[in-house]
């Protein structure tokens, strides 16, 4: 079992999206369950993309071929994800703030979100705030989750909030945040409701938000 989620984690970091297919394939056959497969093989692959990434190891070719090795995984996976979908909790929009173009990790919280018993509305990448704002009167979600996965693109989730409000629309709406350079400070400064760290925290920071429960919520 280790040996084949180190191989699915090796061949994230190569970008060879059919070699990791072909692994995630033979992790289900001997049994190993999806979950496992996202939680300890895709997950810790694409922290280490990301890290290599901020510290100008690879480019952005390099972490394009990643994301298309881990959507190459999640094809396979996630039939056996949804199909276990609970009962309806509630709707969110997710989305990646304009400037940032990465989508490895909003689709991976908006397929466990999924997962989980939640409608997902995806608005995309790189969304200006005007059109987050556009989508909340829309949709009408109970959630809005946004990600940045880049430093100079954290102010843009603190634009977002401050148009909510502009709107009206900031009592109706929790805001989840999260994202490679977020930290639950910055979440708390811009008044985010929830920040979580990757998207198995964030199943849990939107079930949080979804009872009602009172004070910012940090998942970690």
């Amino acid at each position: 079992m280790e040996q084949l989620i180190k191989q699915i984690q090796e061949g994230l970091l190569e970008g060879d999206a059919q070699v990791v297919k072909n692994l995630t394939e033979k992790a289900l056959a001997v049994g190993i369950n999806a979950k496992t497969i996202i939680k300890e093989g895709l997950m810790p692959g694409m922290k280490i993309v990301g890290q290599k990434f901020r510290d100008n190891e690879i480019f952005i070719p390099d972490v394009l071929m990643s994301s298309r090795a881990m959507h190459a995984s999640l094809y396979v996976l996630r039939p056996l994800l949804t199909s276990c979908r609970l009962a309806f909790k509630g709707s969110v929009v997710v989305g990646t703030v304009a400037g940032d173009l990465h989508d490895i990790g909003k689709n991976m919280v908006a397929m466990m979100l999924e997962g989980a018993g939640y409608s997902v509305i995806d608005a995309g990448i790189d969304v200006p705030a005007g059109d987050f704002v556009k989508a909340v009167k829309k949709y009408k979600p109970d959630i809005l989750a946004m990600s940045a996965l880049l430093t100079t693109t954290m102010g843009e989730l603190g634009d977002v909030i401050a148009r909510l409000k502009e709107e009206g629309l900031r009592h109706h709406t929790k805001v989840l945040v999260g994202g490679g350079p977020v930290t639950p400070e910055f979440a708390l400064a811009i008044e985010a409701d929830a920040y979580a760290a990757d998207s198995y925290h964030a199943i849990e920071a939107a079930n949080r938000l979804i009872t009602g429960e009172v004070g910012f919520i940090s998942v970690s």
